[in-house]
């Protein structure tokens, strides 16, 4: 789950910054003279009262020195101050960017929890920076701002829950096809003698739609289980189990047009035609199979 949460604020950053900035550039004083560590805080705990859950905010000097508590939602507040955070991206990205920034999702001291901190460098009139103000988020309230649909709520562990029981049913599904390939594979034993072309052919099918269900049972586990998606840069928009379970289908009905190319060769000429009708189907599955991708893929 933390790594799908993760994934998801990668896609939502960009509006997730541009909120957090907007909201600490439109409130709090900035490049004027005479601006103090109460005035900004008194602007920042006014912040955090319009979040609906935050891990608290506080201020530090241009020396990444912390000058106030930490003030928490609830009214409390850390009255530690004189920490060094010099070495903390949130300082340091204030400092050198003097911009509104927003961190990559790291674990909280406070809470064990993933966070992310946004900061703003308070200015002079004169553009040297005073303070950096902080405001701490837990990342799944920045995934609940930016994109409330990533959420983990409980429509998506419904959805997820349901996923996991479909996933398991057709593993369960391709284990039998995988046992009754291999029972009709072996069923002669070893005298070869008796192993007709056709009962191989058969087993190879159902050894094969058997594969393509496991693999679709397996990408079901990855992808809407577990939140696993693949972001290479060639396939990031391509739906992976609609690709593997198609290509599988083709694999499985080229097998079956091959085997009946030889049935009908040797059994009845005249229905060749048949045969010649399923591989133009799977002709077509491959042709279209390729638009998909063609029309899906990010380039």
């Amino acid at each position: 789950m933390i790594i799908r949460q993760i994934e998801q604020f990668s896609e939502v950053r960009t509006k997730a910054h541009a909120y957090f900035c907007q909201l600490m550039v439109s409130n709090l004083p900035n490049r004027r003279h005479g601006i103090t560590a109460d005035e900004v805080m008194s602007k920042m705990r006014r912040i955090t009262g319009e979040l609906r859950k935050c891990e608290g905010t506080y201020l530090l000097d241009k020396n990444g020195v912390k000058v106030t508590p930490t003030y928490r939602p609830n009214g409390e507040k850390d009255e530690q101050t004189g920490q060094s955070h010099v070495d903390r991206a949130y300082f340091h990205l204030a400092m050198k960017e003097k911009n509104c920034i927003l961190t990559d999702p790291y674990p909280s001291q406070v809470s064990q929890e993933l966070t992310v901190t946004a900061s703003q460098p308070i200015m002079d009139e004169k553009g040297e920076v005073e303070y950096v103000a902080c405001l701490d988020i837990p990342l799944q309230e920045v995934l609940h701002i930016a994109h409330p649909m990533a959420l983990d709520t409980w429509k998506s562990r419904f959805f997820a829950v349901t996923y996991g029981l479909f996933a398991i049913v057709l593993a369960a599904v391709a284990l039998l096809l995988f046992v009754k390939g291999v029972e009709q594979f072996v069923e002669h034993g070893f005298d070869f003698r008796h192993i007709e072309i056709e009962d191989i052919f058969e087993a190879t099918i159902l050894l094969t739609l058997a594969l393509a269900i496991f693999d679709l049972s397996k990408t079901l586990i990855e992808e809407e289980v577990m939140g696993s998606k693949d972001h290479n840069a060639h396939d990031h928009a391509v739906h992976k189990t609609m690709i593997r379970f198609l290509g599988s289908i083709v694999i499985a009905l080229s097998i079956e047009a091959l085997m009946l190319v030889f049935k009908f060769a040797m059994t009845d000429p005249k229905k060749l035609e048949y045969a010649i009708w399923l591989i133009g189907g799977v002709g077509l599955l491959l042709i279209g199979m390729a638009v998909y991708i063609k029309f899906t893929r990010k380039e």
